[in-house]
């Protein structure tokens, strides 16, 4: 396992593009930990995949390096890394039976066989296909492709980093979260570094201790499924983690207090703002009230999803959706009320320190 570190990374899928400024991953400079649960999360188009697959060797960045714990790996290639990658679509040998599939990898490193059978008969038990040991992999189906590639991508326990490229696309729902949740417990019990590219937040939160949000070919924040959820660091979190996503309404602040349209909200404390910024004032669904008492509010639509409702309703001129319990009660006369400790100001899409 090891801990990876992009020093200072950006890449243009040709020189032309870099003359231009015109970079598909701008620049990122961060460290994992050796042993992390990585997600990276975010929407088709933002550079995740780009960012894996310079972790992987398969593209080599335009600028910066790759240090595998405190060695540059950056000219090296994916076999030198010692990486182990599970692609989108299933990367099978067709003409091998299942269990040879699980154990060419490690065959090929020249393990012992009692060892290969060893560790083929626990990944084959994990993906469930234990049954298809003996079957050929020409014809099963694409989901059980892409289990023995996954599979393939976890029978070496010597790799410095496991990379997964979106890998449950073409899997079932139901075994969507029996892999997700058995990844989980191969992470815990082996410690191997993993990075899950991923455009489900719902994969992304299960699988990982740390988030990396993506956007516009950056890093806008890494964090807990918990920090991202409460505490977005940009507009983009908030919208994009989260169902329905944060509300945001245009505002304007004096000291301590805020405008929204002609009604007037005191905040727990002064935000420091730029001049000329953009200013936005965020709060998730989940913290905002209805009741008999606060501000005027219409509501448009109820919609009932079982356990909650979803209010969409619109405050001072703004939508704003309000997550409620199954039976509250929505008065006739209904008043909004923010929880002012869940409430953010973004300046050009970024949360301000809301200061003292």
């Amino acid at each position: 396992m090891a801990r990876i570190s992009l020093d200072h990374i950006r890449h243009a899928y040709s020189p032309k593009a870099a003359a231009a400024g015109s970079y598909a991953l701008k620049e990122v400079h961060h460290e994992w930990a050796d042993g992390g649960a990585y997600a990276l999360l975010g929407p088709s188009g933002c550079g995740k995949t780009t960012l894996l697959n310079i972790i992987s060797g398969l593209i080599h960045p335009s600028e910066g390096r790759i240090l595998f714990d405190g060695a540059d790996v950056t000219q090296l290639s994916t076999e030198a890394r010692n990486i182990a990658q599970v692609f989108q679509f299933p990367v099978v040998y067709d003409t091998m039976s299942v269990y040879d599939n699980l154990a060419f990898p490690l065959r090929n490193r020249r393990v012992p066989e009692a060892d290969v059978d060893r560790r083929v008969r626990e990944i084959l038990k994990m993906i469930d296909l234990e049954a298809w040991a003996k079957r050929k992999a020409q014809g099963l189906t694409a989901d059980q492709k892409q289990k023995i590639s996954l599979g393939r991508g976890l029978v070496r326990s010597d790799v410095n980093a496991i990379l997964f490229d979106e890998p449950l696309t073409v899997i079932d729902p139901h075994m969507k979260w029996v892999l997700r949740t058995q990844l989980k417990q191969l992470h815990r019990q082996f410690g191997f570094t993993m990075v899950y590219v991923t455009h489900d937040q719902t994969e992304a939160l299960t699988f990982a201790d740390k988030v990396v949000v993506m956007y516009d070919g950056q890093i806008v924040q890494i964090g807990t499924p918990a920090e991202l959820f409460e505490r977005p660091k940009h507009t983009f979190v908030g919208y994009f983690i989260g169902s329905p996503g944060m509300n945001f309404m245009p505002v304007a602040i004096s000291g301590a207090v805020a405008r929204i349209g002609d009604q007037q909200i005191a905040l727990a404390g002064a935000p420091v703002l730029a001049t000329g910024a953009k200013i936005e004032f965020g709060i998730r669904p989940e913290f905002v009230r209805l009741g008999r008492e606060g501000m005027p509010v219409t509501i448009d639509k109820i919609e009932d999803i079982g356990r909650q409702k979803i209010i969409r309703a619109s405050f001072a001129g703004y939508p704003v959706a309000i997550v409620a319990r199954e039976d509250d009660e929505i008065p006739a006369d209904p008043r909004l009320s923010f929880d002012l400790s869940a409430v953010s100001i973004y300046a050009d899409s970024w949360r301000v320190d809301m200061g003292s």
